[in-house]
């Protein structure tokens, strides 16, 4: 089955097209549903291809598909190829399975939506460019994806582009994450001045035997992590993320859960052997990033009201700790929390989605409550949901969580310290957003005629009006339909059962572990024999009191009201700092720009075109001794003559 791994990207390729071609035809639902079949055929596929590399021995596990030359330019050669082997494999699996689940779980939220056949198109779009990401032999090939998931970005997260706030948010996530495609085209130059290629397994090849400088190698790491800050949403350029909330709740699962915020973690692990012989302040750099931008998204989380909002952010810092654990040498721990994290976060945006759908189209919490007894089934997995990101054994994301901190503790006990204040503040504001919007007091009941259906707060999801009451109810909350709820129990139960992949109990039981060591081996760290690996242990049970706190303390504010929340206006405005690039990119960023294109315009520009003008009236003055008359021509010969004569007998003395 390797043979054929570019089927994987093919048949949302496939769907893609039959949509754009008869989508109108296809119309409502029958465009999703074959969307949804396109995508899902693509996971039989990769299933399949995952079962074959697992009958192979680990040195074999790595199969080049090459389907023709790309780019014959000099002694650059690069093929449009795509790699399977255990980490790309391992990102198709989740990225397919999980994007069925979305495509599944979208035909009934978009039901009625007159652009239905248009979403899904561009569904199928951002999924082939996501597989094309993940699966690509070399660099290039993974950049070509890699601006596909960006652009199908701010087609979907605009996807309602009539609102202004939807169409400014689609371009702040294009124009964000266009910085860091700067650092990922840098990094490939040098890659290939370098080591005279930029396919993985020639780059890695030469981190590893020592063919490449640890300068060199430093570069290629810290531009790609560039790139990386952009597409997986770090400090500084995460703002895009919290306003991608403005497209449909099917993009926000598929965008923070399962595809492009995966993409920067995916390249780092990607290229671990070059991160691994780069100078140490690289590795440092991307653990401080990764844990700052963990902590300032969960102070500001603490503080949303939009439902969203705090799923948002939580992403946000949930991608800081995966950079963390790439920061700390903890490969496998890094994709284990991406995957977990895909399962957890991916239920809780359709979780949030079947509540906005029941609240007919409203997203603030404050006039929620009690929905537990209405949504029965959305209020359970999103239960499961809370637990698995708040860290609460056995669900899945107290394993992958537990595991990075572990690898933290051996890097830097202050950074593990932090890294626990961030999981504190991470079960508190979850915690928070639970009792919130299920339980306590029906907060719905005393707005549910002041605005209509949809509310007027400026948060809501704002799909068309005419889909808003698609199911015949009025004001009263009430549960999704069947087509909805059938993803939540899935990814419910992937919570639950996730973390059994890679428990910490015996070395047997890690299978993830196993299964990439080919990919990860030489760059993972090895703390065999350091304090926190002998009392891993002790450090799982401070694990669990961290997230049991978090969960009491909020009880105590929230559902017991033994304190006052505490949900000051600079963390609800994040620390304003979205507010600040705002302004600069307005007043003294707009000036700047200005004056650059004006520089550009008048002095570079300037320079080129004065040339030219000097050229062309040199030239013009030239031409006027060609007259054409043939007396004009002897006597300049003759004038040259005599000159010639005059310089031969006065200068030379020849007489």
């Amino acid at each position: 089955m390797v043979d054929v791994v570019w089927l994987i990207p093919a048949l949302p390729l496939a769907g893609f097209l039959v949509i754009l071609l008869f989508g109108r035809r296809l119309g409502d639902p029958g465009a999703g549903y074959l969307a949804t079949a396109a995508i899902g055929s693509s996971f039989v596929v990769t299933a399949a291809v995952f079962f074959d590399l697992m009958s192979m021995s680990a040195e074999e596990r790595r199969h080049v598909s090459t389907l023709f030359q790309w780019v014959p330019v000099g002694d650059l050669r690069i093929d449009l190829a795509f790699l399977a082997d255990p980490l790309s494999i391992t990102m198709c699996l989740f990225v397919t399975g999980i994007g069925t689940l979305i495509h599944l779980y979208a035909v009934g939220y978009m039901h009625g939506d007159e652009r239905f056949s248009k979403f899904f198109l561009y569904l199928n779009l951002f999924a082939l460019s996501m597989l094309v990401l993940v699966l690509g032999e070399n660099l290039l090939v993974t950049f070509l994806g890699w601006e596909g998931v960006g652009t199908c970005s701010y087609f979907l997260i605009s996807f309602w582009h009539e609102r202004e706030s939807a169409a400014t948010a689609g371009k702040k996530a294009f124009v964000t994450n266009r910085v860091g495609d700067w650092g990922v085209m840098m990094a490939m130059f040098l890659a290939f001045e370098a080591v005279g290629t930029i396919s993985y397994g020639g780059l890695n090849a030469a981190a590893e035997s020592g063919a490449l400088s640890d300068t060199t190698a430093t570069a290629i790491a810290a531009m790609l992590f560039v790139g990386a800050v952009g597409k997986s949403a770090q400090l500084p350029l995460y703002l895009w993320l919290p306003d991608a909330m403005e497209g449909p709740t099917p993009v926000s699962a598929l965008i923070h859960a399962a595809t492009m915020v995966t993409a920067g973690v995916f390249l780092m692990t990607r290229v671990n052997p070059v991160i691994a012989v780069s100078h140490e302040w690289v590795t440092w750099l991307i653990a401080i990033v990764g844990l700052a931008t963990a902590l300032f998204a969960a102070t500001i989380a603490v503080a949303q009201h939009d439902i969203k909002k705090v799923l948002a952010y939580s992403t946000v810092s949930q991608l800081g700790f995966m950079f963390l654990a790439i920061g700390s040498g903890a490969y496998v721990a890094a994709i284990f929390h991406m995957i977990t994290h895909a399962f957890f976060k991916a239920l809780l945006f359709l979780g949030s989605g079947s509540v906005i759908h029941g609240m007919h189209h409203e997203q603030d919490m404050r006039r929620m409550g009690a929905l537990r007894k209405l949504m029965p089934v959305t209020a359970v997995t999103f239960i499961i949901g809370w637990l698995a990101i708040a860290g609460v054994p056995p669900f899945a994301g107290f394993w992958s969580k537990d595991e990075i901190l572990l690898y933290t503790y051996a890097k830097s006990p202050v950074l593990y310290v932090l890294g626990l204040v961030a999981a504190l503040l991470t079960a508190y504001y979850m915690t928070r957003q639970v009792i919130l919007v299920f339980f306590g007091e029906a907060r719905w009941k005393d707005h549910a005629h002041e605005h209509g259906a949809h509310g007027d707060l400026g948060v809501h999801d704002d799909a068309d009006t005419a889909h808003a009451d698609h199911a015949g109810h009025a004001h009263t909350p009430h549960e999704s339909p069947a087509i909805m709820l059938i993803p939540l129990v899935v990814l419910a139960g992937l919570s639950i059962v996730g973390g059994a992949m890679q428990l910490p109990f015996s070395k047997d039981l890690h299978f993830l572990e196993k299964w990439l060591e080919p990919v990860i081996g030489f760059g993972e760290a090895d703390i065999t024999g350091t304090w926190p690996y002998d009392n891993k242990y002790l450090l799982l049970g401070i694990a669990i009191v961290v997230a049991l706190a978090g969960i009491a303390a909020s009880v105590m504010v929230y559902a017991k009201k033994k304190a006052t929340p505490i949900e000051p206006v600079v963390l609800e405005q994040g620390w304003y700092y979205d507010r600040a690039v705002t302004a600069f990119m307005g007043g003294p960023g707009r000036k700047a720009f200005d004056g650059i294109a004006w520089a550009d315009a008048k002095i570079v520009d300037g320079a080129v075109n004065g040339v030219a003008k000097a050229v062309e009236g040199a030239a013009g003055q030239v031409r006027k001794t060609q007259s054409g008359f043939v007396r004009q021509y002897a006597a300049a010969l003759g004038v040259g003559v005599v000159l010639l004569l005059g310089w031969f007998v006065v200068i030379r003395g020849i007489l």
